[in-house]
């Protein structure tokens, strides 16, 4: 067999881009001799990069199930090694990703990026970049960190998607993986429950930790993502994904396991003491009952949910119950963590009524503690990621941000609506219906600017919105199977 032209200026590229990121790292190893106790680690991540780029030439998916790995896993490097930002690893896996893409471009369909997701994101970075002039004088280094997370991680994970995945089994790689990393963030939490802490775990506590996450003597559950909200939030996003799923066409012992799994996240997410999180579940059920055009399913599910809404609010029962009496108290309009959130939301609107841009990348939030102490918007908590866009973009941005969110959520619906394949449409209802849970449920929490729910939101777009592909693969794979059986 003679190789093609193709096939040989890619192998050529594959070849150039290995000896060049081995010399890279040849090169920063000699340098970091000299760093100190950081140089072993340094070592041993350039290392794994080498590798990761390797199986990215030979399998391109690859770049994308690390990227999820990495950012439900990478807590604990960072609470129990320390001493380097491993949050920036992100940026890295992506780097190579996009490295992969670009040295073998002839093996991808770059149609695919011109698409309503794609152009809608580069609008929203093409605005986050020009808050850097913001008359309001954030710092850019402030700009510089928020910008990561409010624009620049989806605008280059979704297109590394839409190139990456395709098939059926991506789709169902995906599942696989987000729900058995949830899994193990379930059983770190109730080792944190239950067991005790680590000593990086402890030391977060120390460190600050503790003034959010001991209420009334009881620890709030984080396992190992960044906060007890995020770990809640994250916990109730993929139980309502698996939850979903057990609902499906599968064999009986798949839909066991699935239920089985959705009620350890639950639990997870009670643990937690995140009371937003319980609004990710009653959205995403709701919109997932829609989706199921099942009128009586509807109707049933409507009932328990309001029941459920019902026990909560207007009993007392399992009071004694420190899980569920925090759970309880979101439904409170009197909670006192609550009145404070909207008194700091009247302080906001009246600063920002003649600042229709807002104040500025980074001036709200960590960031803001940190480069922008001289900012008034610096001394606000904004407690919610959709009050946080608000101060930073002003009236004008928010107002766009949140119709290409509900834009995007409206357009996996439609494809959600129009899917025929029974299994295929059961696994897009519940990534939509988890886009929902996590977008409503931001509300209340920064959660969906933040790993892993962030990206899992990301990889879901896409994979809703190439379903009527996978569709097709399914019918033509149905088709080839029915001609096999006659012939």
């Amino acid at each position: 067999m003679h190789s093609t032209p193709g096939s040989k200026q890619r192998n050529k590229l594959n070849i150039t881009v290995i000896s060049l990121v081995i010399f890279i790292c040849l090169c920063t190893s000699v340098f970091v001799v000299n760093v100190g106790v950081i140089a072993p680690v340094l070592v041993i991540a350039i290392s794994c990069l080498i590798a990761m780029q390797i199986s990215f030439i030979k399998e391109p998916t690859m770049a994308i199930w690390m990227l999820v790995f990495y950012v439900f896993t990478f807590g604990i490097l960072g609470r129990e090694v320390g001493g380097f930002p491993y949050g920036t690893l992100q940026e890295g896996i992506l780097l190579l990703g996009w490295l992969t893409v670009i040295f073998t471009a002839d093996r991808y369909e770059w149609k695919n990026l011109n698409n309503d997701f794609v152009w809608l994101l580069t609008v929203w970075l093409i605005v986050s970049i020009l808050q850097l002039g913001n008359p309001a004088g954030a710092s850019p280094q402030g700009w510089l960190q928020e910008i990561r997370a409010a624009a620049l991680y989806p605008f280059l994970v979704v297109p590394l998607a839409f190139l990456l995945l395709k098939k059926n089994q991506d789709l169902n790689t995906f599942l696989y993986l987000i729900i058995g990393l949830s899994l193990l963030a379930s059983f770190n939490g109730l080792k944190q429950q239950y067991i005790g802490l680590s000593p990086g775990e402890q030391r977060f506590l120390d460190e600050g930790g503790a003034n959010t996450h001991l209420i009334w003597g009881k620890l709030r559950v984080f396992s190992f993502y960044s906060d007890a909200g995020q770990f809640g939030a994250s916990q109730a996003h993929i139980a309502l994904i698996a939850l979903i799923l057990a609902l499906g066409p599968f064999k009986w012992w798949k839909r066991g396991l699935l239920l089985i799994a959705s009620m350890i996240m639950i639990y997870g997410m009670l643990i937690s003491g995140t009371r937003g999180a319980l609004f990710a579940l009653i959205i995403g059920l709701m919109l997932a009952l829609v989706l199921s055009k099942k009128f009586k399913v509807m109707i049933v599910g409507g009932m328990v949910a309001l029941a459920f809404i019902g026990f909560l609010k207007y009993t007392s029962i399992g009071d004694g119950n420190y899980q569920i009496l925090r759970l309880r108290s979101a439904l409170d309009p009197k909670e006192a963590s609550l009145n404070v959130r909207l008194e700091n939301q009247k302080i906001l609107r009246t600063y920002l009524a003649s600042r229709p841009f807002g104040g500025g990348l980074g001036v709200i939030g960590v960031w803001g503690e940190v480069y922008n102490k001289d900012k008034f918007l610096s001394t606000v908590q904004p407690d919610s990621y959709w009050v946080k866009v608000w101060a930073m973009y002003g009236i004008v941005g928010f107002i766009l941000w949140f119709c290409i969110m509900m834009y995007i959520l409206g357009k996996c619906c439609g494809i959600v609506w129009k899917t025929e394949d029974k299994v295929l449409r059961i696994k897009t209802m519940a990534l939509t219906s988890g886009y929902a849970g996590i977008l409503f449920c931001s509300y209340a929490n920064e959660v969906i600017n933040t790993a892993p729910s962030s990206f899992v939101v990301y990889i879901s777009w896409v994979l809703v919105f190439i379903s009527p592909k996978i569709e097709e693969e399914l019918r033509n794979q149905q088709k080839n199977s029915l001609t096999q059986k006659l012939l």
